[in-house]
């Protein structure tokens, strides 16, 4: 993970409302940001999960504004990791999503942007979830090694352009994501990625996955179609 660090970008801590509690977050925006993508993470994981970070430094580099957050209070995060429970509360989880998201829209240095959704493995059953409850909120949505069959009977609702990317090594998932396209009645892609397992920590899988969100947000952050308003 070679990124560059040349970026003009301002990173900043947050505090975000969403659904009465506050959660901890990091708000990237680069100059003139094209859109803006909310990261839902997957189980047991925070904003700090190394995978999503790289990837959202490269989203900055393409002029994408970036919020990663905890989905769980630190309360909460200590009950998980005690139950493994909460982590696959997929319904609280969506409504912690749709919170963070209409907290960026009315954030003056954001609510211009259109919002895009990224969920890894049990957040992207959430993000896809939220997306279905709430479709003006977000224009489009990427799911890197997702559980899309967590959103279950709210697949057929989502209408944000979908792309699903999978490890080709990731057998089992691989299943879930093609039987979830099936499901889906948006705009939708499945891209699988050679060689690569779960975590996508073979070399240079990471950054396929980073180049492949990158693209299909800046297609859809950046048109005027999909409007959140």
């Amino acid at each position: 993970m070679n990124e560059k660090s040349t970026i003009d970008c301002r990173e900043c801590a947050v505090s975000v409302t969403a659904g009465g509690v506050f959660l901890k977050g990091t708000l990237g925006i680069p100059k003139n940001a094209k859109g803006i993508v909310l990261f839902a993470h997957g189980s047991g994981s925070s904003r700090h999960s190394p995978r999503n970070q790289y990837v959202a430094r490269v989203l900055r580099q393409a002029g994408l504004a970036t919020l990663l957050i905890d989905l769980l209070t630190q309360t909460e995060e200590a009950i998980d990791r005690q139950t493994r429970q909460i982590r696959f509360d997929i319904d609280l989880l969506a409504k912690r999503v749709i919170g963070a998201a209409e907290w960026l829209l009315q954030n003056p240095i954001a609510q211009h942007l259109k919002i895009g959704y990224f969920g890894a493995s049990t957040g992207a059953g959430a993000a896809l979830v939220a997306a279905a409850e709430r479709p003006e909120l977000t224009s489009a949505i990427v799911s890197r090694g997702g559980r899309p069959d967590l959103a279950g009977v709210a697949l057929a609702r989502v209408k944000a352009p979908t792309l699903l990317i999978v490890g080709g090594k990731d057998l089992l998932v691989i299943d879930m994501n093609r039987e979830a396209m099936k499901h889906l009645q948006t705009e939708k892609k499945l891209e699988i990625i050679p060689g690569a397992t779960h975590l996508f920590e073979e070399p240079g899988t990471l950054e396929e996955v980073a180049r492949l969100a990158s693209q299909w947000f800046d297609r859809y952050l950046s048109s005027d179609r999909f409007p959140n308003n």
